[in-house]
């Protein structure tokens, strides 16, 4: 894997805790620049403190007009974004019969709506660059499914193919993108601020659903994955001249993927004559 030392300017959404806030501060530490946005900059600063090499903007990723204001203030500032990182979002705990209209569009507004507001906010600078990495954050349940997820998940799926298809448009361009598959990591993506449970409960699904509740609970801050490890990584995959277009980050997120592949594979196999029967002859 080939690396580029040389300082880069971040755009970083959700940099207020959890993962944002530790790459901005990762960064920073090796004397790079970061404009780390929140819906209260306050907050990043609260986080980070006062560092000349730091922008703290105010952005609701669900806001177009907020995110070019936020993508005009980092480049006046800095001249340039070479890595953004679409990091905002949160989860939604039901199964998909549970969750209510309004709870699904709040949560794709954040996670895949807003997503793309930062990112062609930020796509006319890498373009005429000729340069940039555009790494999004999604989750193990972008790629394999989770009962009591699906909802949250099919945002991640979203983010998943969008992802494919911006390496292939920006490649020739000179611009990489990046998704990135987290496992389960020790940050408070499962406090009450990261996570919303469907305010309808099924008795239907308690078998199933009902477990998946029972073990998010008990699994707050027992997490197996390393958030600081975790950041280092994000480094790495800056860095690096030839990026994958997928991340997996966290052996249990390795394993289900080995899993889901596998899976897919014998499906395919067992059904693979009457998939391909629907050709013209």
């Amino acid at each position: 894997m080939s690396q580029a030392n040389t300082s880069k300017v971040w755009f970083i959404t959700g940099a207020s805790r959890g993962f944002g806030a530790l790459i901005a501060r990762d960064a920073l530490q090796r004397g790079e620049r970061v404009v780390a946005t929140a819906r209260n900059p306050q907050a990043v600063l609260e986080q980070l403190g006062d560092h000349p090499n730091l922008l703290a903007v105010k952005l609701d990723v669900t806001s177009e007009a907020e995110a070019a204001q936020a993508v005009e203030a980092a480049v006046a500032r800095f001249s340039r974004i070479d890595v953004l990182l679409n990091n905002a979002g949160y989860g939604l705990l039901g199964a998909v019969e549970e969750a209510s209209d309004s709870e699904v569009k709040a949560v794709f507004n954040t996670n895949v709506f807003g997503l793309l507001n930062v990112t062609r906010a930020v796509l006319p600078h890498m373009r005429k660059q000729r340069s940039g990495h555009i790494i999004n954050i999604s989750s193990i349940g972008g790629y394999s499914a989770y009962q009591g997820w699906g909802v949250y998940g099919a945002t991640k799926f979203a983010v998943e193919g969008m992802t494919e298809a911006l390496a292939a448009e920006l490649a020739p361009l000179g611009v990489r993108a990046t998704v990135v598959e987290p496992g389960f990591f020790r940050t408070d993506f499962l406090n009450d601020n990261s996570l919303v449970s469907t305010k309808q409960h099924i008795a239907d699904y308690a078998q199933t659903v009902g477990v998946t509740r029972d073990v998010a609970a008990g699994a707050n801050h027992a997490q197996p994955g390393d958030p600081n490890k975790l950041a280092a990584a994000l480094l790495t995959l800056a860095d690096s001249t030839n990026p994958p277009v997928r991340l997996p980050l966290g052996s249990d997120t390795v394993a289900r993927i080995g899993a889901k592949n596998r899976f897919v594979e014998s499906e395919l196999e067992t059904w693979h004559a009457l998939a391909v029967s629907t050709d013209f002859a």
